[in-house]
């Protein structure tokens, strides 16, 4: 009898355990809006707001942090676990009985319920599903060993030469696990420098990043970026600074996972990271009521692929791995692989050919080409977390790759937006003028994507032009629509700087009337140019 009863209890945990449901609880309100959009500092760092001044990013209510005592009273509520918090989606995501979670409608602050099984929701939503991280099996001269094949297919090589190692450009990482980063001897060289910067385990909630040992996958992925090993093994960005940001539960399949990334996103934006690379994708779940189907992948319906886009529309430039779900019946890239804004990243081998795994484009990607483009996945160079150059086959190195060697062009175009260098990567591929599902736009060409960038420069010094001259009032100019911004100096005579400022192409007309008359010097530079004029002022 006493071991019915046990069994019986264990069939009854087992079943309450099953009921457990997750949901998204998006709030109405935040709080002080508009006095923190006021004094943005108070919300966001200084390196985020010169990013976003630097791109015309514009400081909106989604910066603004989640309610945290509407966090605190839902952590109150019975049955309710709280286990990630979004500022972009004012939500909130929690784990409960769907009675329970349900019961949160009556709280005057919850706007809506979205659950991550869409059957249960009332006006019901496009299913989730994940496609997780998947690992299959002074002129700087660097002897780049194990990783030359890699670092010379997308010609990264010759950026490195020019001193361009992504010194200046921050990267945050989301993946699943960094153990021995902070001790192990390939990352010396970047903890020396100060370019290891911080981390935050958002599964466990642990500030200790290097803590779990779940999983090494996120060693690994920042190997092929920041990896060095004297005349061994050279990372694609071996000088830029990283935050390192656990987002992957490795026990577990579920999507709070998405909602860990775009928390972590947020943060990432808020500290004015330039770059966030991430080797993880959603697919499918351990609870099969809330995966995604490819049809799903459309680029609007996972909540971390539209978590993914507003990091896009923050100014971030998001590179993110294909997936391996190439030789599946799934086929197609994974979320946030799928959104149109972001630089997803497939696999070729050594000789540059298409590697069977590496997802491939499909038709939910209506109007936009997926994958973007590909670098070496198949059998890549990494370091391991026992400090050991071994290889790995996956998207998930083909992406961390590419992002390095994109984070060392950026550092050579520094006034692009991340959509021009976006642009000017998929210019530099090999098919460009000819892109199918497997490969996107091909492999692409970092020296030349640089050179590109450089000839519009070029383009756009000569084709600047001003009026009228001479001039009384107003100085109006004309300038090429295909450039972001161009730096204007304004010199008398003596040699004295009268005015500088930063022209778009909308730019408005500046006032010169309260120059003396004379001839002035006109000073105009992008990043890599600059061309003098002559004025005269009556």
């Amino acid at each position: 009898m006493f071991r019915k009863l046990i069994m019986l209890l264990l069939l009854l945990i087992s079943i309450n355990s099953y009921a457990q449901e997750d949901a998204w609880i998006y709030l109405t309100d935040k709080p002080n809006v508009s006095a923190a959009l006021t004094n943005p500092i108070s919300i966001l760092t200084q390196k985020a707001i010169d990013r976003k001044q630097n791109h015309n990013i514009v400081i909106d209510a989604r910066d603004v942090p989640v309610n945290e005592t509407y966090i605190t009273d839902l952590k109150t509520q019975t049955g309710i676990t709280v286990l990630a918090k979004s500022k972009w989606f004012n939500a909130v995501y929690v784990r409960g009985l769907e009675t329970d979670i349900n019961a949160l409608s009556a709280l005057g602050y919850v706007a809506t319920i979205d659950f991550a099984n869409n059957s249960l929701d009332v006006a019901g939503r496009s299913e989730v599903i994940q496609d997780k991280t998947e690992v299959e099996d002074d002129n700087v001269v660097f002897t780049y060993g194990d990783t030359q094949n890699q670092v010379e297919m997308i010609n990264v090589d010759n950026l490195h030469v020019a001193d361009f190692t992504g010194e200046g450009i921050t990267i945050a990482v989301m993946d699943s696990g960094f153990p021995n980063v902070n001790t192990m001897g390939a990352f010396q060289r970047l903890r020396d420098n100060g370019d290891l910067l911080d981390g935050y385990d958002f599964v466990n909630r642990d500030a200790d990043v290097y803590a779990s040992a779940a999983s090494s996958h996120g060693t690994r992925v920042l190997s092929d970026m920041a990896g060095f090993v004297q005349d061994e093994f050279v990372g694609t960005a071996p000088d830029a600074s990283y935050y390192l940001f656990l987002t992957e539960d490795a026990g577990s399949e579920t999507p709070a996972e998405e909602s860990y990334w775009v928390e972590a996103a947020e943060r990432a934006d808020s500290l004015g990271v330039d770059m966030i690379n991430t080797s993880l994708g959603y697919r499918v779940f351990d609870n099969a009521s809330h995966n995604y189907t490819p049809a799903d992948m459309d680029g609007q319906t996972a909540f971390i692929t539209k978590g993914a886009s507003i990091a896009v529309e923050k100014g971030i430039l998001v590179v993110v791995s294909a997936g391996n779900s190439g030789a599946t019946t799934w086929q197609t890239v994974g979320a946030p692989a799928d959104s149109p804004d972001v630089l997803s990243v497939g696999a070729v081998d050594a000789n540059g050919n298409y590697v069977a795994f590496s997802s491939q484009g499909g038709t939910a990607q209506v109007g936009y080409q997926k994958p973007d483009v590909v670098a070496r996945g198949g059998s890549a160079y990494v370091i391991d977390q026992n400090n050991s150059i071994t290889q790995n086959n996956g998207t998930s190195f083909s992406g961390p790759i590419l992002c390095g060697g994109i984070a060392s062009l950026w550092q050579a175009i520094p006034n692009a937006s991340p959509t021009e260098v976006m642009d000017y990567v998929r210019q530099s591929a090999s098919q460009f003028n000819n892109p199918d599902d497997l490969l996107g736009y091909g492999i692409p060409d970092l020296d030349l994507a640089r050179s590109i960038a450089l000839s519009l420069d070029e383009s756009l010094i000569e084709d600047f032009s001003f009026y009228p001259n001479p001039v009384q009032n107003e100085l109006s100019f004309r300038i090429p629509s295909f450039t972001s911004e161009v730096e204007l100096s304004i010199y008398n005579q003596l040699g004295k700087e009268v005015l500088k400022q930063i022209l778009f192409e909308n730019s408005k007309p500046i006032q010169v009337s309260r120059f003396s008359t004379g001839i002035y010097i006109m000073k105009l530079s992008t990043d890599t140019r600059s061309k003098t004029f002559k004025f005269i002022k009556q």
